[in-house]
């Protein structure tokens, strides 16, 4: 069966591209694959700091599945992208803040898939299609003052409509922006971070992250965000002296904080790829990029994390090898792991401070200055 229609809007279609097109370090390297943020930040949104991203896949959908490993997590449709199950392909991935609550935020997407004739066809009628929108959400309830401020449907409509009226390949929007814009790692600002990979073979792997951790981005004993580690070039250490103020910082943001609910947090991931692949393997890419969480946040996967990681491919690209060699998954599942530690170090050094009547969330950058890195290494 069939598991999405072909839609009127030519805006959504993927766009041929006889020559590789430029590599711009974001999810939208993966051809097809556009991506729109809904933001609500006051003085517009009164006590809001929170929004909404999608990641709209090409006309038809993509194949799609999810690996869910922390324990408090906020989720929608996951069941649907089960290999057993009926669903082969979905339109569009929800990633959105508030809690719960900001999975209402899919309502709105589902809405426009609907408009589109883009989903599950189910009748005769071409309009007769019901959307399948997976969605997860982070914890930023109250960040911007108002514990009722978070994304609903409208979110999720602005999120979506900007990502189908994006060109083709336009780099990710990262920081304070999305489901980002109430994120924190820790006791440092969080946000939206993206990077990609074209490997030898012409398959891209890319990533999009929400950083929004309960555990911490930054290396205690050091000062380095741990994400630095694993990128295959020299760590620099910020000073003593420089490492000392940024504690006394965050201390100070900690006591103006008061003794709160212990954090509830999540970070989220959208780790695509144009190789084609079946549900299972992309099930397997899912499973796999959770080990680059885990090298940039410390501790991870708590109970009080929902952390997710959706995988999606397009389909683009045969596997190299697929038939033959078993393990010919292997460099795309490496690849995977290693854009979502990426992109949380890009989400922390793009993530500027903001402080609100909900709370002081220091940014990496401010707290390290020149010594934290910043926008060379964004456009690296």
């Amino acid at each position: 069966m069939a598991s999405a229609s072909s839609p009127s809007d030519s805006t959504t279609d993927t766009v041929a591209h006889p020559v590789p097109h430029p590599v711009t370090d974001s999810l939208t390297d993966v051809p097809g694959l556009r991506v729109g943020h809904a933001t609500r930040t006051a003085p517009a949104h009164e006590g809001h700091l929170t929004g909404t991203t999608v990641v709209l896949a090409p006309a038809g959908g993509a194949v799609a599945a999810v690996d869910v490993r922390g324990g408090g997590p906020g989720t929608r449709e996951t069941d649907a992208l089960d290999p057993r199950n009926l669903v082969q392909r979905v339109e569009a991935v929800v990633l959105t803040g508030g809690s719960a609550y900001g999975l209402d935020s899919a309502t709105g997407v589902m809405a426009w898939l609907e408009e589109q004739g883009r989903g599950v066809r189910v009748g005769p009628d071409p309009s007769h299609v019901v959307p399948v929108v997976p969605a997860a959400c982070v914890f930023d309830l109250g960040r911007g003052g108002d514990f009722a401020a978070r994304p609903d449907a409208s979110t999720g409509r602005d999120a979506v409509e900007a990502a189908a009226g994006s060109e083709p390949f336009t780099p990710v929007e990262e920081g304070n922006v999305g489901a980002g814009t109430g994120a924190v790692v820790g006791k440092v600002k969080g946000g939206i971070g993206s990077a990609s990979v074209r490997l030898d073979s012409g398959i891209t792997v890319a990533a999009l992250v929400v950083a929004n951790a309960a555990g911490s981005g930054v290396d205690a004993g050091t000062g380095a965000l741990y994400g630095r580690y694993f990128e295959g070039r020299q760590v620099v250490y910020p000073t003593s002296e420089v490492h000392e103020r940024a504690a006394r910082r965050l201390a100070e943001a900690a006591a103006a904080a008061g003794n709160g609910p212990p954090p509830l947090n999540t970070t989220l991931a959208v780790v695509a790829t144009d190789a084609e692949l079946t549900k299972a393997q992309a099930q397997k890419l899912a499973g796999t990029s959770h080990d680059g969480m885990a090298r940039a946040v410390r501790p991870v996967h708590l109970l009080n994390d929902g952390d997710t990681v959706f995988a999606l491919a397009t389909g683009e690209q045969p596997l190299p090898g697929a038939g033959q060699n078993p393990l010919a998954l292997n460099e795309i599942l490496a690849a995977g792991a290693d854009m979502v530690t990426a992109a949380i170090v890009r989400a922390l050094l793009a993530a500027e401070s903001v402080r609100t009547p909900g709370g002081d969330f220091p940014s990496y950058r401010d707290l390290y200055g020149e010594q934290a890195g910043g926008q060379a290494d964004l456009a690296e």
